[in-house]
């Protein structure tokens, strides 16, 4: 299943795209797509229903973040070799982990603010993890029963904040409007080896990014598994997976930035496909 939800911001309903690509209303059979839904008793009975007997959704409305309530939102760095080497970082022997705020959730196509005075806003398309039922200390083997579906993520970043402001990565992965993520939420059924998507990204029509979730350094299974060692993990959290090369600091012969104006396009086989456009930051 592809589920979704949809509206203005803030008064998103839930719903799903059926076979037809149509999106069909769910608000009468579920109140939001949150960690509840996303349980595999909630998945299984979502998937019994009739979805040509589910009201149509009229119109190509807004996409918002495909999961609501989300508790954690987790982030693996540097878990492409080739963007640990443009990043001049070594290859880590154990998963980077660091956090994204849940307040910069945001739908997929919707704004990307440059934060004020900022000069190193940078991209990164990803893979994201959502959890369906509760991990803790889960072995390999059994990670993947964890895992609800898979979402598209740009993992945008402040690179000055995140690595020249006292190396607290946090600060540089949490601004405003920095974790779009959509436009749905692909089951993990209908994704299959979710080890072999490719991803890509462009800036202003221009290829920067273009990968393979085949070369990941820590696959699905071994995130999950290593990060419930640490924390337990809660259906609806969201767990985006790390880059591949091609982001803006590591350009060469110099880094290149995002600044107002500028086009984001992104996708991961599957899982769809986002576009933001940079705007300054302005007080409100």
């Amino acid at each position: 299943m592809k589920l979704l939800r949809y509206g203005p911001q803030g008064q998103e309903k839930p719903g799903l795209v059926g076979d037809d690509g149509i999106i069909r209303d769910l608000s009468g059979v579920v109140p939001d797509i949150t960690g509840a839904v996303l349980s595999p008793e909630g998945l299984a009975k979502l998937a019994a229903l009739d979805v040509a007997s589910l009201p149509l959704v009229e119109g190509t409305p807004r996409h918002g973040a495909p999961v609501a309530g989300v508790s954690k939102f987790i982030a693996i760095g540097l878990n492409f070799s080739d963007h640990a080497a443009e990043s001049n970082l070594p290859i880590p022997a154990e998963p980077v982990v660091f956090a994204k705020a849940t307040s910069c959730i945001q739908g997929p196509n919707d704004n990307v603010v440059i934060p004020r005075g900022s000069t190193k806003t940078d991209w990164e398309v990803e893979l994201g993890i959502v959890i369906g039922s509760r991990a803790s200390y889960v072995e390999e083997d059994e990670a993947l029963a964890h895992v609800a579906g898979y979402v598209l993520i740009n993992d945008v970043s402040e690179r000055e904040y995140q690595i020249e402001r006292g190396g607290t990565w946090d600060k540089g992965k949490g601004c405003d409007t920095f974790g779009p993520i959509g436009p749905w939420l692909v089951t993990a059924d209908e994704v299959g080896d979710v080890q072999a998507l490719g991803m890509w990204l462009d800036v202003n029509g221009k290829r920067m990014q273009t990968g393979n979730t085949a070369t990941m350094i820590f696959d699905v299974k071994t995130i999950v598994s290593y990060l419930s060692r640490f924390m337990t993990l809660l259906p609806g959290d969201i767990i985006t997976t790390g880059t591949p090369p091609g982001v803006g600091l590591g350009m060469k012969p110099e880094p290149v930035y995002l600044k107002a104006g500028d086009v984001m396009t992104l996708g991961i086989d599957k899982l769809g496909r986002q576009q933001q456009t940079c705007i300054a930051w302005e007080k409100k």
